[in-house]
C-alpha cells in the first residue's frame, strides 16, 4: 500500500524499534584528550602540565582554578584531586617539526592530516596523537613513548640524564584501569606524606618539651642564684664603701679580668726592647709630671 503521493514506505519508517547507541567518534575523542586542555577545553599551549593521573592541562588554567575554586567551571571534576602546584608537573615536550599549527593552509586545497601531533618522542620519533602510548617522568617531566622506555631500558632519563625509578613513570591519558592504578598510587603517596609529617611534628613536640624540662632544672637557677648573690655582694659593698668603693671594686674586677685574659707586652722577656718601644705602654712613651698639664678642658678657653 502506498501513502499520499504514491510513496511506498519501508518497515523501519513505520515501526519504531530500539534506539541505536550513539558512538563517539574516535578521532574526535583522541583530539579532545591530546590537543585540548582537560579543564578549560582550550587548545594546549606551553607551558603544559600534567597531574598524577596523567591528564594534560594548560598551566594558566590550573593556576586560575587554584586561585578561585569557587568559580563554576564545566570540567571541575577533572581537577578535584589537585590541591596545589606541587600536585602538577610541567612537561618537557619535544616539538614535532612537521606540525604547522596555525600556519597550515586552511583553504582546503590539500590533504590535512588530522592525526598529526604537536609533539613527538625524542627517542623513537612517534607522534603524540593518542595512537601510541606515552609516559612522563615525575622527576624531570620529560615525555617519552612507551616503546622507547621498553626498547632502551635505562635508569637515566634519555633527554636530561636525571635518574628515575619505575614508580616515577606516569602514563598520559591512560584507560580506566591505568587511571585507577595511578589514583591508588597517589593516595598511598599522600598517606605516607601525612604520616611523615605527623611523626616530624611529634618529634619536634617531644624535643621542645624535653628542652623546656631541661630549662627548668638546676643550671639556670644556680646561675640566677650566683648572679643574685654577686649582685647582693656588690650592693653590700657599695652600701658600705659608697661611690668610691663601687668604682674601686669595678676597677679591681676589670684589672683582674684583664690580667687573667691578656698579658702585657712589656712583661714578655722573649721580646726585645726595640719591639717593646713600639707600644704606648713603654716607659719612653710615658710623659713626666712637668710635661702634663694641671687640667684638661673641652674648650681651649681657660677662665
Amino acid at each position: 500500500m502506498g501513502c499520499d503521493g504514491g510513496t511506498i514506505p519501508k518497515r523501519h519508517e513505520l515501526v519504531k524499534g530500539p534506539k541505536k547507541i550513539e558512538k563517539v567518534d574516535k578521532n574526535a575523542e583522541l583530539a579532545a584528550k591530546w590537543k585540548y586542555c582537560a579543564l578549560s577545553q582550550e587548545k594546549l599551549r606551553r607551558p603544559i602540565v600534567s597531574c598524577e593521573l596523567g591528564r594534560l592541562y594548560n598551566k594558566d588554567a590550573v593556576i586560575e582554578y587554584l586561585l578561585d575554586k569557587s568559580a563554576e567551571r564545566p570540567n571541575a571534576e577533572a581537577v578535584t584531586h589537585i590541591r596545589g602546584i606541587k600536585d602538577i608537573k610541567e612537561l618537557n615536550l619535544t616539538d614535532n617539526p612537521e606540525w604547522e599549527g596555525e600556519r597550515r593552509n586552511t583553504k582546503g586545497d590539500r590533504y590535512e592530516d588530522i592525526h598529526c601531533g604537536m609533539f613527538i618522542c625524542p627517542v623513537v620519533g612517534l607522534e603524540m596523537n593518542g595512537k601510541h602510548r606515552f609516559c612522563y617522568l615525575q622527576t624531570c617531566g620529560c615525555v617519552f613513548s612507551d616503546r622507547a622506555l621498553k626498547e632502551v631500558k635505562t635508569e637515566i632519563c634519555h633527554k636530561c640524564g636525571d635518574p628515575f625509578k619505575d614508580d616515577d613513570i606516569v602514563v598520559l591519558n591512560g584507560n580506566k584501569e591505568e587511571v585507577d592504578k595511578l589514583r591508588e598510587k597517589m593516595e598511598e603517596k599522600r598517606a605516607k606524606a601525612k604520616t611523615k609529617k605527623s611523626k616530624k611534628s611529634k618529634a619536634t613536640e617531644t624535643v621542645s618539651t624535653s628542652e623546656s624540662k631541661d630549662g627548668t632544672v638546676s643550671p639556670p637557677t644556680d646561675i640566677a642564684g650566683t648572679s643574685s648573690q654577686q649582685n647582693g655582694g656588690d650592693s653590700s659593698q657599695s652600701a658600705v664603701a659608697g661611690p668610691s668603693g663601687s668604682s674601686s671594686s669595678s676597677k679591681a674586677t676589670k684589672s683582674s679580668s684583664a690580667s687573667a685574659t691578656k698579658r702585657s707586652i712589656q712583661e714578655m722577656n722573649e721580646k726585645s726592647e726595640a719591639f717593646k718601644s713600639l707600644f704606648t705602654t713603654h716607659s719612653s712613651a710615658k710623659r713626666t709630671k712637668d710635661q702634663t698639664s694641671n687640667w684638661v678642658t673641652h674648650t681651649p678657653y681657660h677662665f
